[in-house]
């Protein structure tokens, strides 16, 4: 018990500092748009083409003093057969326990690749790496171990701490639905299921994330596989 209060007690100045939805939403349009445009050092664009959907969490906090603790909000859209559709608020949660003293914030982007990987995304919560399996992406223009092992997992994940861009392994955090977030954006608590399968209306904040999405289309082969659908 007292180690849970520590974490808790670790994170609580990082919570109160949250930004409001819309402006988040700008952030994770920012990361993604800059992350993109370092040369030779984005996400590989046919993995991106190849995505379902994505999960964006600008500045995911990390808080230790013995007990480490994870915690981020972030949004999750999915492709549509026009673009993308509108985003849904997440939370992604961990912890780790460790001598370790300090707080960092970091970006997090993560490609859900499946239908299976989407589908874990439209219930209530899922564990990373246990109910999705997950992979630490790599890192350039183009990915050429699309044959490697890790290109199997149903979840590629990277991370952005100090300006340095690499894939990361997330094993063990939990990603769920932000429900007072979405009832900001779209007027009702609804999950993402709600958002990401349903006909939600734009939010006009989520305009310039999607914008930046959309100057990646689908690939001709996703494209394909829906024609076969």
């Amino acid at each position: 018990m007292k180690l849970i209060l520590v974490a808790a007690v670790a994170l609580t100045p990082l919570l109160a500092k949250d930004p409001e939805p819309a402006q988040r939403l700008n952030e994770a349009a920012a990361v993604f748009s800059e992350v993109m445009a370092a040369p030779d050092k984005g996400i590989p664009q046919d993995l991106l083409e190849d995505a379902k959907c994505i999960v964006i969490v600008p500045g995911m906090k990390k808080a230790a003093f013995v007990v480490g603790g994870e915690y981020g909000r972030g949004f999750v859209t999915c492709r549509t057969a026009a673009s993308w559709g509108a985003p849904a608020a997440i939370r992604i949660e961990g912890g780790s326990v460790g001598f370790q003293i300090g707080a960092s914030a970091t970006d997090l982007i993560m490609l859900v690749m499946n239908d299976r990987g989407m589908n874990k995304l439209l219930g209530d919560k899922f564990t990373l790496g246990a109910d999705a399996s997950l992979a630490a992406g790599p890192v350039g223009r183009t990915a050429n171990a699309k044959t490697d092992a890790k290109m199997t997992a149903e979840i590629l994940a990277w991370s952005r701490a100090k300006g340095l861009f690499a894939g990361v392994s997330l094993s063990g955090a939990t990603l769920r639905p932000d429900r007072d977030e979405n009832a900001e954006l779209y007027g009702e608590k609804i999950g993402s299921k709600e958002v990401l399968t349903g006909s939600m209306k734009m939010p006009e904040a989520a305009r310039p994330l999607v914008a930046a999405l959309s100057k990646y289309p689908p690939s001709s082969k996703m494209n394909a596989d829906r024609v076969k659908q």
